[in-house]
């Protein structure tokens, strides 16, 4: 379940926000300013912040910085009223990824907060998928072709993966799937069924995402 801190001084907005986020299969916490924010930082992970720009104490703008330096894959959205839209623009220069003016709409809310996620999904995707090893071992249809057949299967058996991969050979799927073992993409449980990696996994879930951008 995603993580998501919402820093804002306005209590009532933050108790909205935590309810509605909350609903759509978030998992949310919140800070009053800055200073508390940073402490919940270290204190736990969250994939996204809403930080508010302006705020008593330490606000979003000096706060973003500090939480791009320490946590730089934690994305975060500003959220600021109309009349300092020009600080939300220059927020992004320094590190926001997004920012949405007040009042806001919640389908407007929600909808930047799955862009942003799905942005970092598909950061990481790229850094994943880019590697030298990686892209050897996906390069090979049958390779991939096993892997979305564990997704899809969860788990399988030799013969019922070269029945399904329609090679004879089982020389040739013993050497793909020793080299997606070797990438750690696949795994055998104890009774010998092969099934995804984490590792494997993710893979899979980038391979979607990319397919589907």
């Amino acid at each position: 379940m995603v993580k998501v801190l919402v820093v804002d001084d306005d209590q009532d907005l933050r108790d909205n926000l935590m309810e509605v986020l909350t609903e759509n299969g978030f998992s949310p916490d919140s800070a009053e300013n800055g200073e508390i924010a940073l402490e919940k930082l270290q204190d736990d992970t969250f994939e996204l912040v809403l930080l508010d720009s302006v705020m008593p104490g330490m606000d979003g703008l000096e706060t973003l910085p500090l939480i791009k330096r320490t946590y730089p894959k934690t994305r975060i959205i500003m959220l600021t009223a109309f009349s300092t839209v020009n600080s939300a623009v220059e927020a992004m220069r320094n590190g926001a990824d997004d920012y949405i003016t007040k009042p806001f709409k919640i389908d407007e809310l929600l909808v930047a907060i799955r862009r942003c996620l799905e942005e970092a999904k598909f950061g990481v995707c790229e850094e994943i998928l880019n590697s030298d090893d990686m892209f050897k071992c996906l390069a090979n249809a049958t390779r991939r072709k096993v892997l979305l057949l564990l997704y899809r299967e969860s788990k399988l058996r030799f013969m019922d993966l070269t029945r399904k991969l329609n090679i004879d050979d089982h020389t040739k799927v013993n050497f793909h799937l020793k080299s997606l073992k070797d990438a750690h993409l696949i795994e055998q449980d104890r009774r010998k069924n092969y099934q995804l990696s984490p590792k494997g996994k993710k893979i899979v879930s980038c391979m979607s995402s990319i397919a589907s951008s």
